[in-house]
């Protein structure tokens, strides 16, 4: 398990997500927002970019900075000296992780080296899989030997923290394969691991696929591809810190664990997610209409979603979000946060002790956590976390 101080953030920690949403060809299994690129759409989006800060006027410094897409390594040099440049003039705290997400593509030594200049810190590379064959089923262009490349240039550019996006799941995949893929990826020595399971997202060609019924979910063999995870990648070095999470000690992400902790975050760019003074929004999925947003100023009824947040919808999230850490969550902190009442607290506890009668829930002081199987079932523990007054929590 992580130590706790690294994932100890107040609750006025400021996290930032840039969007960047452009990409030269799509991957059979990704649903996020991306555009095709070309010289005004992008002149358009760095002039958005720009309105579209200056209209947050947050009054505090930015502790932690994500950059992702699409494919921001889409971007030339001289275009992402600019977005640095427009990111460091934000007013960054002293010690900001600072990611940027790259496809092993997209990746040049110039490139990296005005990333590194620019004041990035740390780079998620997207591998999803060193097996061609399982590349080719995930519709990515590219082969194994480009992400080595890759990840040799950015080692050697001298980042200080690297992650490895990995993808489990995939059609056909082996459990023989996965732990092929943990293997490489270990030998590599990054300081960060995500290990997804494949989703499929509605309007992605790996939808339709099983929609048709050329595929099918196999629940048991998910969670087979799960647990192999948990007992592998502890053995080699990296402490599991959340479910599809693990660091070597002090690499966990920090941006990540302030959204899971429910502090503030700000979003820009089309698509991008805010939760920021008792507010959740997301951005219009389309160019066009975000630019049009920021260039009139935002109404509710512009944004594809805007949602006044209360202290229950919070608290709520914050038991959601706990229990899929290693660490869990402190009950009687969540409820101090956020005013919870002693009998909702009451009907907590009940609940829990409940959940660890038949071995998915775990106490250790005042530290309430899943155990493996408690893991795996994360999702439907959640679903039955008792409601208070007609409102969930």
């Amino acid at each position: 398990m992580m130590q706790e101080g690294n994932q100890k953030h107040s609750q006025s920690t400021l996290g930032l997500y840039i969007h960047v949403p452009f990409c030269s060809s799509t991957c059979d299994f990704c649903a996020f927002y991306q555009e095709r690129p070309s010289k005004k759409k992008m002149e358009s989006y760095f002039t958005g970019l720009q309105k579209e800060w200056k209209q947050a006027n947050l009054a505090q410094p930015v502790d932690t900075v994500f950059v992702g897409g699409g494919t921001p390594g889409i971007l030339q040099p001289d275009q992402l000296k600019r977005l640095c440049e427009f990111i460091k003039g934000m007013g960054l705290g002293e010690k900001v992780e600072w990611t940027v997400e790259l496809a092993p593509n997209e990746v040049t030594e110039e490139k990296l080296s005005v990333l590194h200049k620019g004041g990035v810190n740390r780079i998620s590379l997207g591998v999803q899989t060193f097996d061609a064959e399982l590349m080719v089923a995930l519709g990515r262009k590219h082969g194994p030997e480009k992400v080595f490349r890759a990840y040799d240039m950015i080692r050697e550019t001298g980042f200080k923290s690297v992650n490895l996006d990995l993808i489990f799941g995939i059609p056909h995949q082996t459990i023989n394969q996965w732990e092929s893929d943990m293997t490489q990826a270990v030998e590599l020595d990054p300081d960060h691991l995500s290990t997804y399971c494949l989703t499929f997202e509605e309007d992605t060609a790996l939808y339709y696929r099983l929609a048709k019924g050329e595929l099918s979910i196999n629940p048991e063999k998910e969670a087979a591809f799960y647990e192999r995870a948990w007992e592998f990648l502890p053995g080699k070095g990296y402490s599991q810190y959340e479910v599809s999470n693990f660091a070597r000690e002090g690499y966990a992400c920090v941006h990540n664990l302030n959204t899971w902790k429910m502090n503030h975050w700000v979003g820009l760019g089309p698509s991008a997610c805010s939760q920021y003074q008792g507010r959740r929004w997301k951005n219009p999925s389309n160019l066009e209409q975000w630019l049009t947003g920021v260039s009139n100023g935002f109404s509710r009824e512009d944004y594809d979603e805007f949602l006044e947040i209360s202290h229950h919808t919070l608290a709520e999230d914050a038991l959601l979000f706990g229990l899929r850490m290693n660490q869990g969550i402190n009950l009687a902190e969540i409820a101090n946060r956020f005013g919870l009442s002693k009998e909702y607290q009451k009907q907590l506890i009940h609940f829990f002790k409940a959940l660890g009668k038949v071995g998915l829930i775990k106490q250790s002081g005042e530290w309430i956590s899943c155990t493996q199987e408690g893991r795996i079932r994360a999702d439907a523990i959640a679903a039955q976390i008792p409601v208070v007054e007609g409102i969930s929590v």
